[in-house]
């Protein structure tokens, strides 16, 4: 028999968060609301196991796949490891902060196993990897390796060809040929930006013989 459970003792649990000093987007300090077919909750270790078609969101932050596993910190800081169905992959998607007036951007990923870490506010694609920057419904950005882990606070990722530590059947490190692929567009100027000042006329740059030298 399947569930849609939405525990409210549980969601109330994992709304609770740390106020950092610092700035920090806002996704970071909204509450979990978690859909699946069943779940087991301890609440003495603050982890929860949610399996079967499972939808989280977290703000603009959506995650799906065919297991969550939930744990909350002794400061309130929320961690999750979706893991997919075998053959398939768990699903990422999140808004990024844009300026007033800017298009829409989103980030999606999928992989294997995704990891999202609430304290380092960043996000781990572990195993055929693929990270995707939309424009409001442009792809802009693509990015595909075998563990990728988006910085959500500095909007920066990094991409490695082949899972750390791995090695070949004889124990030794495996041979080259794994390769990180991207396709990264031309950042757009904002509409009504300024354009490039141009050199003060007449101004002219002297042949580098004559540098420190002319009078």
């Amino acid at each position: 028999m399947n569930y849609r459970i939405l525990p409210t003792l549980l969601l109330a649990a994992l709304a609770v968060v740390q106020t950092a000093a610092h700035a920090e987007k806002a996704d970071r300090n909204k509450p979990m609301n978690i859909e699946a077919d069943a779940l087991r909750h301890d609440e003495l270790k603050q982890t929860s196991v949610f399996t079967g078609r499972v939808v989280m969101t977290k703000g603009t932050i959506v995650l799906r796949g065919a297991r969550l596993d939930v744990r909350q910190d002794a400061d309130g800081y929320q961690f999750g490891v979706v893991t997919a169905e075998p053959g398939k992959r768990a699903f990422f998607r999140q808004k990024r902060d844009t300026l007033p007036g800017a298009p829409d951007e989103f980030i999606e990923g999928e992989s294997e196993v995704i990891e999202y870490d609430g304290r380092a506010d960043n996000v781990k694609f572990i195993t055929r990897a693929e990270l995707r920057r939309f424009r409001e419904s442009t792809l802009t950005d693509e990015i595909t390796g075998q563990v990728i882990v988006y910085n959500n606070l500095t909007d920066v990722f990094t991409v490695d060809a082949k899972p750390r530590g791995s090695t070949n059947a004889a124990g030794d490190a495996p041979a080259p040929g794994g390769r990180v692929r991207a396709i990264l567009s031309p950042k757009e100027t904002p509409a009504g930006a300024a354009a490039p000042a141009a050199p003060a006329s007449g101004t002219t740059l002297r042949p580098s013989s004559t540098l420190g030298g002319a009078k």
